[in-house]
């Protein structure tokens, strides 16, 4: 019988690659290797940084279910630094509307919320993400004991609200966000016949 891959070891390119995206923005920003950021600088930000908040934390919903097809329990060790990279990421993107859309002015913010109500939702999103932030250490696993579980769960109304929010705010072509939509339908899927179990 073969040993099966140790997945665990996956762990740097894991970080290697959610830190690309910041890396490729920094390089954009600088006008380095011929890295731009188009006529728009702050929307692409803006754009990169939600995009991959949301591509990492559907990948963190990925783990459990390839967990349970594989029977390898070695996915596990990779959920917490794919969550804790999607919450980097939604926070960087907060800032860049807040410092660099807003200026900082905060006056402003009241009349963008009712424009673009989206905003909220993507306000409730990072604020439901920063207790599973706050609680990703092994320390608070334990302490928690099942409570953790429970609160974990919060990941998939904030991956909904996080569609919801890129739903939005597409003006045009909603083809993305219905896909994203899609596929937690199908990840709630996988995990609900495992809750009925």
């Amino acid at each position: 019988m073969s040993t099966p891959f140790p997945i665990h070891r996956l762990k740097p390119l894991v970080f290697l690659a959610a830190l690309t995206p910041l890396v490729l923005l920094i390089a954009g920003l600088a006008d380095i290797a011929g890295f731009a950021l188009g006529p728009n600088p702050i929307r692409e930000m803006l754009h990169v940084s939600g995009k991959t908040s949301l591509n990492l934390l559907l990948i963190t919903l990925t783990i459990s279910p390839l967990r349970e097809l594989t029977r390898n329990p070695q996915w596990l060790p990779l959920r917490r630094p794919l969550g804790l990279f999607a919450f980097f990421y939604a926070a960087l993107h907060f800032l860049i509307y807040v410092v660099l859309e807003l200026d900082l002015d905060f006056s402003d913010l009241g009349r963008e919320i009712i424009k673009r109500p989206y905003i909220i939702v993507g306000t409730l999103a990072l604020l439901a993400m920063l207790p599973l932030a706050a609680t990703s250490t092994a320390r608070m696993m334990r302490r928690l004991g099942k409570r953790w579980t429970q609160l974990h769960y919060l990941i998939y109304p904030i991956t909904a609200l996080g569609i919801w929010h890129y739903y939005w705010q597409v003006k045009a072509d909603i083809t993305e966000p219905l896909f994203y939509a899609a596929g937690l339908a199908l990840l709630l899927a996988l995990r609900s016949k495992r809750w009925m179990r």
